[in-house]
């Protein structure tokens, strides 16, 4: 991809969205300055959460774009019924997490916003995961070995819990990780043309 001079900056701080930037081929920096406050109404439509979180990460970006920067942020949401499950707070919420996701189906929604000194546009992306009857011995090995406290949901797709447990993805693998990549791709082109 010609980035026509242009600067690309991530605006994250996980090492998963890192890694599948970097597998775009594009050169980028990560800049993780932020104003913003991660929080919402309890009131907000599941599915809009993901999309005021990662606007909310651009426009608190901590700094003025120059003309020839282009910002990428994004947040990703695991969705269970109605039940929005966030990054769990210690082991016990991870292993309850991983009880209430066994043996069901749920959503994961992941934001995308890219923004230059003109103007921004989010996307969304939902795919549909399954797990299998997990047993309580694969979920405490599962955090104990892993520790996933920096994931939505409690888990990682590319972790152990997902190559044991996940029994079908219906959409994009990469937005389970936490970045849809082909999206990326697409808005990054969309900004290069204008």
């Amino acid at each position: 991809m010609d980035l026509k001079g242009r600067k690309i900056i991530l605006g994250s701080n996980s090492p998963r969205r890192r890694e599948l930037m970097a597998g775009l081929n594009i050169d980028f920096i990560v800049d993780t300055g932020n104003t913003f406050s991660e929080s919402y109404s309890p009131d907000t439509p599941y599915d809009e959460v993901p999309v005021l979180m990662s606007e909310g990460k651009s426009l608190g970006f901590h700094r003025p774009l120059a003309d020839d920067e282009i910002l990428i942020t994004a947040d990703t949401m695991v969705i269970l019924s109605d039940e929005i499950l966030g990054k769990p707070h210690g082991r016990e919420d991870a292993v309850r997490m991983l009880r209430d996701l066994s043996g069901r189906e749920h959503k994961v929604i992941t934001a995308v916003t890219v923004r230059d000194s003109k103007k921004f546009k989010t996307v969304t992306d939902t795919t549909l995961v399954w797990f299998k009857d997990l047993s309580e011995g694969e979920i405490e090995y599962y955090v104990d070995a892993c520790r996933p406290f920096d994931k939505a949901g409690a888990y990682g797709v590319q972790e152990w819990i997902g190559y044991i447990g996940i029994t079908r993805i219906e959409g994009s693998y990469f937005n389970v990780v936490g970045f849809p990549v082909h999206l990326v791709y697409s808005l990054l082109q969309e900004f290069l043309e204008d």
